[in-house]
Order: structure tokens, then sequence, then C-alpha cells
């Protein structure tokens, strides 16, 4: 009887428990999922790199160009950091800081030029005398008119051969494109509830419905995607063409993965209230570590 208890034991279906093996009880237990690691802004000018975390999302939550970490770390490449590698967030002695580079210079001071001084004598002062006066009666000669230049011979235009362009290739070979931002769209539909500077901090709030979806505002490069940065949710970063980042925060799905390329209007994520007191989409745009206000930037709405 025993042996037909353990057979049908065996034949019962499911997965078998998971046994904690440092205990001499064998008891089952199941493993909690790890928590996202946070990243939060630094407090002594470093960062130690863990699982998850990018440069951008580092810059991000620090408030600094991803550009200017990867110059005072001497990175090969914003792409690739590693775990356990320990980040300077400030310069190194004696380095400035980066300017951008496609912002125009303040126009430089010109000295003022001064008018030409003429120093000869424009008349001379001559002696009454009939000669004198006979002189100066004299009607003056018109000096003969120069002949007008010849021009030169007619030639035919040559013919402008058209500019060559190059061959669009598929979306992973160029994830972010080069083409400045010409038009935003508005990443979600619904309520404005919170203004830059406001309610809405760093950007804008928008209340809406669980699971709308949430779009990508212009074409680019998802940079982030996950719930690292404190107050944020589960969030996703996008790089754009001219160094704008757009950042969605709160989603309840994210449909994306870091490094794939999104077009304009494509759906990235669906809304919800992860870290947030209800639905809603926390949206951000940000130039060189800079937060901008959106609403500059996205199209009125009647």
């Amino acid at each position: 009887m025993a042996l037909l208890l353990g057979l049908a034991g065996c034949a019962a279906p499911g997965y078998a428990p998971v046994s904690d093996r440092t205990s001499g009880r064998g008891a089952a237990r199941v493993e909690a999922p790890r928590p996202t690691p946070q990243i939060a802004p630094s407090r002594n000018g470093l960062h130690t790199v863990q699982s998850g975390h990018t440069l951008y999302a580092i810059a991000f939550a620090n408030g600094l160009d991803y550009r200017e970490i990867a110059i005072w770390n001497k990175l090969e490449s914003a792409d690739r950091i590693l775990v356990g590698q320990v980040l300077r967030l400030t310069p190194p002695p004696g380095e400035v800081e980066i300017a951008p580079l496609d912002d125009e210079p303040a126009p430089a001071a010109q000295p003022l030029t001064e008018a030409r001084v003429l120093r000869e004598p424009q008349a001379v002062l001559m002696p009454y005398s009939e000669a004198n006066w006979a002189q100066v009666s004299k009607p003056a000669v018109a000096a003969a008119p120069e002949p007008p230049p010849s021009a030169p011979p007619a030639t035919a235009p040559a013919a402008t051969a058209p500019a060559a362009t190059a061959p669009a290739g598929p979306a992973s070979q160029n994830p972010v494109p080069t083409a400045p931002v010409e038009a935003w769209l508005w990443p979600v539909e619904g309520r404005l509830a919170g203004r830059f500077g406001a309610a809405g901090g760093k950007g804008i709030d928008i209340v809406g419905q669980r699971n709308a979806p949430v779009i990508a505002v212009a074409p680019g490069k998802v940079v982030y995607s996950g719930s690292g940065l404190r107050g944020y949710g589960r969030l996703l970063i996008v790089k754009h063409a001219g160094e704008y980042l757009s950042a969605y925060a709160h989603n309840e799905t994210i449909l994306v993965k870091e490094g794939d390329a999104v077009a304009a209007g494509q759906k990235i994520a669906l809304m919800g209230d992860s870290d947030a007191d209800r639905v809603k989409l926390h949206f951000e745009i940000r130039r060189y570590g800079k937060p901008l206000d959106p609403l500059n930037y996205l199209p009125e709405r009647s």
C-alpha cells in the first residue's frame, strides 16, 4: 500500500515544489522577484552601475547631459557601461563642462569704423585778376564716358545632376534620425492636470483612462525602459535628433524595449498609475539634461 501511495504522488500533475536546501526541514518556498535597482540622485558625485541601469537614465536622474558623463569617464560608447563600474558625475579637476555644439554663438562685438578724414584742401584762395577770373570762368570739360564693359560670351548653362541620396536602410541600421524634429505629437489623449514648474514639476501631467495608448511624440530610439527611477513608475525614455529626450512615466505596460527604433505616433506603452496616485502620464522633454516646458513644443489643442 505504501508503494502505491508513493507512485500516486509521483504521478500528480504540476511542478515539484522548490525546497529550501539550507534548511534541514525541507520546507517549500518560492523566491520573490528581485526589486529593480533604483537610480537616485547622487549625493557624492559618484554612481555605481547596477543591472538595468543605462547612461541615459543615470544622467536623467541627476539632471545631466549623458555626453558629459561619457567624457568625464572616458567612455567609448554611451550605450556600453558595466555592472559595478563607478561613474563620476562631476568634471575632473581642470576640465570644464561641455557646451552644446549646435547652438549659435552670440555675435561678437565689432569696433565701430570711423569715417575717413579728408585732409586735402577742398578750395584754393586766389587773388582777383582778369586772368584768374577767366580761368575759373571756363566751362568744365566733360570727361568722355568710359565704354561699357563687354559682356562675356553667353554659355549654355551646365546641366546640374540631381543630388545623390543615400538609400534608406532598415530602421535598425540608423535608429536615431538625424533630421531635426519638425513637429511634435501629443503623447496621449487626456486632460492636462499638471503644468511645467507647478504640479507637473519638470514636465506635464495628463490624466486619462487606464490602458489608453501612449505614443511616441517624434521618431527616435528607446534608450531606457524600466522602473528604476524613483517617482516615475514604469518609465520610457526616447532619444530624438538634436539631443532631445522625451520621457513617459507611470505606464501600466511598456510595449517596446531598449534599442528599439520608434516612429512618430507609434504606440509604445499603455497608460497606468505605476508609482502614482491616479491614472496619468507624466511627460517630459529634456535637452542636454535640462528640462524644457513641453507645452512650448506640443501643438495647441482645441
